[in-house]
Order: C-alpha cells, then sequence, then structure tokens
C-alpha cells in the first residue's frame, strides 16, 4: 500500500475528508512549485527596497507557490475538483435515511455477505471470521472480476463500521459506515464512506478505464439503491417485520 493510500484510509476513520486533507498535485509539479516559489521570494526581497509594493505582491505569490510545493494542497484545483496525484482513485460519500430501527439496520450491514443483495458492483462477500472477509467486485460490462481480502478495524455496535483491504491486496479499498437515529427517532440515518484505489504499475494502467465515472456511479447508485431494497421481501422477512401478500 502507498502512502497515499495508506493516509488516505487513516484520515478516513479519523473522521477527517479525504478531499479535503489529500494532496492533489504531483510530485513533479510540487518539485516546480517549490523552486518558482523560492525563486519569486528571493528575486521579491532583493527588489524590496525599490519597488517594496510589487515585492511584497511577489513574496506573497512566491509563498502560494511553497505552500502548494510543500503540502502538495492546491486550493484552486480544490475548487475546480482537480487531482493529478491519482485520478484513478474513488472516493464516495453518500448518506440515505431508511424507516427501519437503526439495530436491525445496522445487524443487516453487519452481515457482510448482504450486501450484495442490493449492491450490483459487489459480487460475492465471504465472511472468513468475525473480522475478516473475501471480496469480489463486478466491473462495468462484467470485463473482469476484482478480488480482495479486508478486515474490520474498528466498530461500534449498532453504531459504527470500519474496514479496509489487507496488506498486499490486489485493489485497496476502505470504508466506513455509521448509523444514527433520525430526528424522528424512528427512522435511521446511513452515512457511508468508500474508497477504491486501483493497483499501482502495470496492472493499475490496465485497470484504469474501469475506475473511471462510471464504476463510480454504480457504487453511489448501489447505496442508494438500499433505500428501495428495504421494502423487498427479501430483507423485510430478514428482520422480521411482516410481509403483505
Amino acid at each position: 500500500m502507498d502512502n497515499k493510500t495508506a493516509n488516505t484510509i487513516r484520515n478516513m476513520h479519523q473522521g477527517i475528508d479525504p478531499a479535503s486533507s489529500a494532496p492533489n498535485i504531483d510530485n513533479g509539479e510540487r518539485a516546480i512549485s517549490i523552486l518558482a516559489g523560492g525563486y519569486l521570494i528571493y528575486k521579491s526581497l532583493r527588489n524590496l527596497a525599490d519597488h517594496p509594493l510589487l515585492a511584497l505582491q511577489g513574496a506573497a505569490a512566491g509563498g502560494v507557490l511553497l505552500y502548494r510545493g510543500t503540502t502538495g494542497v492546491c486550493p484552486l484545483y480544490k475548487k475546480l475538483e482537480i487531482d493529478t496525484t491519482d485520478p484513478q482513485a474513488i472516493h464516495i460519500n453518500e448518506q440515505i435515511t431508511v424507516n427501519v430501527a437503526r439495530d436491525k439496520v445496522y445487524g443487516f450491514w453487519r452481515e457482510l455477505s448482504n450486501l450484495p443483495k442490493f449492491m450490483s458492483h459487489l459480487k460475492q462477500v465471504t465472511e472468513i471470521s468475525e473480522t475478516k472477509s473475501h471480496w469480489i467486485a463486478n466491473t462495468p460490462g462484467n470485463v473482469i472480476d476484482l478480488e480482495w481480502y479486508a478486515e474490520i478495524t474498528h466498530e461500534e455496535n449498532g453504531r459504527y463500521i470500519g474496514w479496509q483491504s489487507t496488506e498486499n491486496s490486489t485493489i485497496q479499498n476502505a470504508g466506513k459506515i455509521t448509523f444514527s437515529d433520525a430526528l424522528n427517532q424512528i427512522d435511521t440515518e446511513i452515512h457511508v464512506e468508500i474508497s477504491y484505489f486501483p493497483p499501482a504499475g502495470s496492472v493499475g494502467r490496465g485497470l484504469t478505464s474501469l475506475f473511471n465515472g462510471i464504476f463510480e456511479k454504480m457504487i453511489r447508485a448501489d447505496i442508494q439503491q438500499f433505500k428501495e431494497y428495504v421494502e423487498h421481501l427479501d430483507f423485510r422477512t430478514y428482520i422480521g417485520l411482516p410481509t403483505s401478500e
């Protein structure tokens, strides 16, 4: 797992929005920003006595470039939703509300093998132990199956599930789900965050086309699909609710 992926997963489990904290410019662009920023500050300080206003403006611009280069974060890119570090990564952040008690919803999601029942991008999730599982995902057009192992890293009964793929998995995946009572104390609010990172190297380049907007839309649609799935006979039977003929 590379440092960028590890930092994103760590931020996710700490409640930090990956999009607001992760670098969004690549190393080459960072180096250029540092060199340009340093040169601009140096030149501005030399002209401070002769042209103080222009020098201060130049120094400020140089400071912005230095910040951009040292942190890897470009505020303008964030506003434009540009990321040159890992354009294939997918970050999902969705919230839904369902008319089912929180403990029932949590119990259903905690049994990970249930997820493919309403998530079309998942072919199978097999629970190996209380915390470890094997995942198989569909890709757009069913071109190839993606497989990885994951483990639950943190959970709070009835309220929170956090997981990430194990080391050396072909696909790096991490996510967390929080369950909370709605204001009416009847419905349940579900907040889902999922990140998928395609592998590096030649394998990753071969899968780049699979990690485009189509796959992201599949995942978002799957999460929203749960609002309809809770009305299905299968779900109502699972949680012990009466079913209509």
